[in-house]
């Protein structure tokens, strides 16, 4: 993320305003792809990608600590990727960034339990949005993609929704520190042999 747009977001708050707003939940839902060989990729690209997809919502996590401490039982959550826990094809820098913010996840959720701020994220597989309907429009991409989920198909939009209302909600106050797949079974599967 870019400093000016992080000047831009604190400059739209006034301190007066901070002092006394409160902040329920975060959601940081922001991300891109470019997906190449490792080897091909410039230090711009490398910036781009994880400016976005990482650094933005650590940003947004420092920049709005204040307002969900005062909540009282703030949350956060990250739309991650299964591709930040098993290697999904989908390139270096992408698995990267989400591997990453995996780990932050668990590092703020022990540092800011303090706080009574709960950090968790949702992770998932092939979800049918307008970006990876693109790449599923490919026949032979997409069964490779259902014959490797063991619900034999991809994920709807409200099934992400729903994780990450639920790890929002007084329901999941005790569920911190937790990344969960959305993946129709996708990083428990295992080898499975064909029937001889």
């Amino acid at each position: 993320m870019k400093p000016s747009s992080l000047a831009a977001l604190a400059a739209s708050r006034s301190s007066e305003a901070t002092a006394t707003a409160r902040l329920a939940s975060l959601v940081n839902n922001v991300g891109f792809n470019n997906r190449k060989p490792t080897l091909e990729y410039t230090s711009s690209e490398y910036a781009a990608l994880m400016g976005t997809n990482l650094e933005a919502s650590f940003e947004f996590c420092k920049e709005f600590h204040g307002m969900l401490r005062a909540s009282g039982s703030g949350a956060i959550v990250f739309n991650s990727s299964v591709s930040g826990l098993t290697s999904t094809a989908t390139g270096s820098l992408y698995a990267m960034s989400k591997g990453a913010m995996n780990q932050l996840t668990r590092y703020l959720a022990c540092e800011w339990a303090k706080d009574n701020i709960r950090v968790n994220a949702v992770a998932p597989w092939y979800i049918a949005t307008p970006l990876a309907k693109q790449v599923l429009k490919n026949e032979t991409y997409r069964r490779a993609v259902v014959d490797r989920t063991p619900a034999g198909r991809v994920g709807e939009p409200p099934e992400v929704g729903a994780v990450a209302a639920f790890l929002v909600a007084p329901a999941s106050s005790y569920v911190t520190g937790v990344v969960i797949p959305i993946d129709g079974g996708f990083t428990a599967h295992g080898f499975i042999p064909p029937k001889l």
